[in-house]
């Protein structure tokens, strides 16, 4: 428990995206070079881009685009560009960008002198089109400035046209040098970056305004330490002097406690002096000499103790002293790159080698004893674009024989041990979604279930020092009433809870569930069932997965907005502590206020799809929570139509990531998409095939998708789940899901670790590890649209890069792999702060490399990585190695699916059926159906007895049948031949018919029917 000084960190619960230096021991790693463009992605708008005068620049879609006008003359008559690039003599720089035009038309790329003569070290001419492409060049500095600039020159062009810039990228290996007065300790002083890598406590807001960082600090305070602002995980050096500098005011004044010191218990002081400031900024500069070393003290500014309450601002906070860090060297360990965990003795089994040869190399593939089992010649695959390294590929996909600790030898090295088995990924499914048990807010976790490490009293139930969530009131000025928001999963690293994480969190667990009705390989559900996890609801007769689900599922029903209030129905985007909290801290022990925030369309849609996902699925087990939910599903949809334009703010991100989303269409598709699914409404089948979504191949975009884009569960949805739509209409949809999945297949082939995501800087993002999943989860979609292997194989070897297969050699699962991730950011899990506590539990997944290095822990290790090498395992770098309710539930879905190719069942030689499946329709009186099913053996060899199994897709329940024994648990029913009907010869049938009840809604056939455990055509 924190108190006193709170120790803080500043953390984005997740947002979005360059070479690592050479390692010893002879592996070939890239350069270590520096990048000079901030913001090349433009995931945060356009800063510091400029342009001249008749440009106007806006970032549309994650690019940089202006209108270019035409009839200029000179091509520097229309400029953009980004200045404060270091040119040095001899110098090598290497430019990458992506860009487009609506029009042919030539552009120059330059890199120049900003200042009279305006020398150019790089011209090209670029010859552009509306299909963007990659461009990139190498070049050697031929001046010395500090004053250059990238420019983009678009003037000449007869007829206006529009220009779009992304993923641009200048790195060099100049030469920097160290800033006068020693090494700077502090990182983003000057707050360009907002308010990354600050924190602050017991303020009531807390915000970069006009370059500044900028309190709102409540009067009577008790103590100094009682609020402050500061940052964390400075390291100083015993004896060595230290200055510290910074513009500080405070309106209309006050006395704030100044301090750098231990950054936790005992919290010893190196340096502390109460300042007074006043509403003018007053230039601070102190000199100490530090006591002790430590890689933990803290710059604090604490400015509790004043009666009055005021506004403090800081700004160029400095600390300079000590020495620069040494250069991160990752320990990547053998050069051959496998799948630590292992490989399905049926799928493919792919290696890369990391070496400096160009010419093809042997292998061979060694069992745990020693003794050579298989051998072949390596395939070189030249330099990859994502780690900027060498490489071969090793495909020892023939050898099949189970068995533990094999390895693979290459080049004078030995791989990491693996196994092969067709229990490989059994657990992993159990871990993955164990994962969000031990994730519940409001709940004593139970260590009986999982663990004593693991336990913890019920957090954030408003028990002392906890202010919430069972009362809890809106951000001021948003609402006039308080909602009980109790349960549901923390987001994150942090305390938070936000609806659009939670909501594609949900549809995946949900989803998992639900692909077991139609997935010919997913065994009838068993493995999802009641029983199979570690949960206090377990053995209630409901799958352990739907009442995990349901945790969540309740927290986002009680975030919507209350009949007769402003903006009834629709849904809160976000519930979380005003102001960031500290590194480690138990849910039980936040002491902040917890807040509300705005309604917004995207949350409103989420709780809408979920909510009617949720009216299907839990219909069979809970007849009123699943009407429950269609309710909140159908009345949340309804506000959303009424307010389709309220978007989070994406300033509004103290205390909590700010989640903002400007673009809702792809949360319309989907939440009508499983509306229609779970109404059959004819209202809702017109939204949906109205959206652009609908026909848009781009809804499984290269990079995959997450929360922010998630019209490709709608489309997955529409695909897999049986519903009403016309035959074409259906085939047509699923034909995308199998074009998009052969998209994927294509880029796993040209990536030589064999992912299927593109080597790009922008293909390494915040959080990229779910989206490389969830580009498996469409292959994996495929398989079970198609039952062609290689889609299967795809999913399964995208999976290889996750747990260790990359550059790396890092599995990205806690627990799974020879090394793996233990030190993912998360306030629970904070073993490395804080030994008394666990590390995150088995089967939590990383977010994985980020190019964009959108933290300051790892944009100062990793300054100059090559894509694949951005990311390390501290607890400190929240934006390479958090953890996620939305990311854990994409490894979730994908374990499930990836458990599930294990073992086929064993299917009887000459064996074959065929089932017709007819519904004769309502009853006159309404309230059910009578249906019938026909099985015909397609085979050379008789059927002698027969289990005919098949689940529903809604709240249909069977009454009574004939011609054979039939029973139902939950959704799945299972009917069993009588004495006199159990044999069926080659090319004959037996049939049996029920009666059902059904509520209403749509009755689709059931899409998958089993006979003694085969599936049938």
């Amino acid at each position: 428990m924190l108190t006193g000084t709170l120790a803080g960190t500043a953390t984005g619960a997740h947002a979005r995206p360059d070479g690592a230096p050479a390692r010893p021991g002879g592996s070939v790693a890239p350069l270590a070079l520096t990048e000079h463009i901030v913001n090349g992605t433009f995931t945060d708008g356009t800063a510091p881009w400029w342009g001249s005068a008749n440009l106007s620049l806006a970032a549309v879609d994650g690019q940089l685009c202006t209108e270019v006008p035409g009839g200029l003359t000179n091509p520097w008559d229309a400029s953009l560009g980004h200045n404060t690039i270091p040119l040095a003599d001899g110098a090598s720089y290497a430019l990458s960008f992506r860009a487009s035009t609506s029009a042919p038309v030539t552009v120059k790329a330059n890199v120049q002198l900003n200042e009279d003569p305006y020398t150019t070290v790089l011209s090209r001419d670029v010859a552009l089109d509306a299909t963007a492409e990659e461009f990139g060049y190498e070049f050697t500095g031929t001046l010395d400035s500090d004053n250059g600039t990238l420019t983009f020159q678009l003037g000449g062009a007869a007829e206006a046209y529009t220009f779009c810039l992304d993923d641009v990228s200048l790195r060099s290996d100049a030469p920097t040098e160290p800033p006068p007065g020693g090494a700077e300790q502090l990182q983003n002083g000057d707050f360009a970056d907002g308010t990354s890598g600050w924190y602050s406590y017991g303020t009531t807001s807390t915000q970069v305004t006009d370059g500044r960082l900028c309190s709102a600090v409540p009067g009577g305070l008790a103590n100094p330490w009682d609020g402050g602002v500061g940052q964390n995980d400075v390291t100083l050096i015993n004896g060595e002097s230290y200055t510290l500098s910074f513009d500080a005011s405070a309106d209309p004044g006050a006395t704030v406690r100044v301090a750098v010191q231990l950054g936790v218990d005992p919290y010893t002081s190196y340096f502390a002096e109460d300042i007074t400031f006043g509403a003018e900024a007053q230039r601070i500069e102190r000199t100490f000499t530090a006591t002790a070393d430590t890689e933990v003290a803290q710059v604090a500014f604490q400015v509790g103790g004043n009666a009055e309450a005021f506004t403090f601002c800081l700004d160029n906070a400095s600390l300079l002293g000590g020495e620069e860090e040494p250069p991160y060297i990752p320990d990547t360990g053998p050069r051959i790159r496998v799948n630590q965990v292992g490989y399905l003795p049926t799928g493919p089994k792919n290696a890369t080698l990391v070496t400096e040869a160009t010419e093809a190399l042997g292998w061979e593939l060694t069992s745990a004893a020693g003794a050579v089992v298989a051998s072949g010649r390596s395939t070189p695959r030249g330099v990859d674009q994502a780690s900027a390294q060498n490489v071969h590929s090793i495909d020892f996909s023939g050898y099949r024989t189970a068995g533990t600790g094999y390895t693979l030898r290459a080049d004078g090295e030995t791989s990491h041990p693996f196994d092969i088995s067709t229990d490989v990924w059994k657990q992993l499914r159990s871990d993955s979604l164990q994962f969000f048990y031990i994730q519940r807010s409001g709940i004593a976790i139970d260590g009986d279930l999982v663990g004593e490490e693991y336990a913890r009293p019920a957090g954030h139930l408003g028990v002392a020092p906890n202010r919430g969530d069972t009362d809890v009131p809106c951000q001021p000025g948003v609402c006039d009433y308080r909602l009980d928001v109790r349960g549901g999963w923390y987001d994150a690293g942090d305390h938070g809870k936000y609806v659009v994480n939670g909501g594609i969190a949900t549809y995946q667990l949900l989803n998992a569930f639900e692909r077991t009705k139609t997935a010919p390989t997913a065994g009838g559900g068993a493995a999802l069932g009641d029983g199979t996890l570690r949960l206090p609801e377990r053995d209630n007769g409901v799958p352990d997965i739907l009442d995990e689900a349901r945790w969540e599922l309740e927290f986002l029903l009680r975030m919507q907005v209350p009949a007769g209030e402003p903006l009834a129905g629709m849904a809160h985007h976000k519930m979380h502590d005003r102001n960031w909290t500290g590194l480690p801290l138990q849910p039980e022990d936040d002491p902040e206020l917890r807040e509300l925030h705005p309604p917004s369309t995207a949350a409103t849609l989420n709780l809408a799809a979920t909510a009617a996902q949720c009216a299907r699925l839990y219909a069979p087990y809970d007849a009123a929570f699943a009407q429950r939910c269609r309710t909140a599903a159908t009345t949340a949809y309804a506000a959303a139509k009424a307010n389709p334009t309220r978007y989070a703010s994406p300033q509004d991100g103290n205390g909590g990531g700010a989640y903002s989303d400007g673009d809702v269409t792809d949360e319309f598709y989907w939440a009508a998409a499983e509306l229609y699914l779970s109404t059959g409404e004819s209202s809702y089948l017109a939204d949906l095939t109205a959206s652009p979504h609908h026909t848009d191949d781009e809804v499984f975009a290269a990079h995959g998708f997450g929360w922010g884009s998630t019209a490709a569960l709608g489309r997955l949805d529409l695909a897999t789940v049986p519903s009403g739509l016309p035959a074409a209409e259906r085939d047509r949809i699923r034909a995308s899901v199998v074009a998009a999945a052969d998209g994927y297949l294509a880029t796993a082939r040209g990536q030589a670790y064999g992912l299927p995501m593109p080597g790009t800087p922008g293909s390494y993002f915040w959080g990229a590890n779910s989206n490389i999943i969830n580009n498996a989860v469409v292959l994996a979609t495929a398989f079970d649209l198609t039952g062609e292997a290689t889609y299967r194989d795809g999913a399964v070897q995208g999976m290889d890069y996750i747990f260790g297969r990359n550059a790396l050699n890092q599995s990205y699962v806690t627990g799974w792999g020879e090394k793996a991730s233990e030190n993912q950011h998360s306030r629970i899990f904070g073993n490395q702060y804080d030994e008394s506590l666990p590390n995150p539990p088995a089967g939590s997944i990383a977010g994985g490399a980020n190019a964009s290095l959108d933290d300051p822990f790892a944009e100062q290790l990793l300054e100059g990585c090559a894509p694949m090498f951005c990311y390390v395992d501290d607890i400190a770098s929240y934006a390479t190695n958090e953890v996620a309710i939305n990311w854990n539930s994409a490894l979730a879905w994908i374990a499930s699916f990836l458990a599930d190719q294990g073992s086929a069942p064993t299917v009887p030689a000459g064996s074959g059926c065929r089932v017709s499946y007819v519904n004769h329709g309502a009853w006159a009186e309404g309230g059910g159906f009578t249906a019938q099913a026909t099985i015909t053996n397609t085979g050379t060899a008789p059927i002698n007895g027969w289990t005919l199994s098949f689940a529903f897709h809604g709240d249909q329940k069977v009454r009574e049948a004939w011609m054979a024994k039939v029973t139902q648990a939950g959704a799945r029913v299972t009917a069993r031949n009588e004495s006199y009907n159990s044999r069926i010869m080659p090319g004959a049938s037996q049939m049996f018919g029920f009666n059902a009840t059904t509520a209403g809604g749509p009755n689709p056939s059931p899409a998958l029917f089993t006979v003694n455990g085969v599936s049938c055509t």
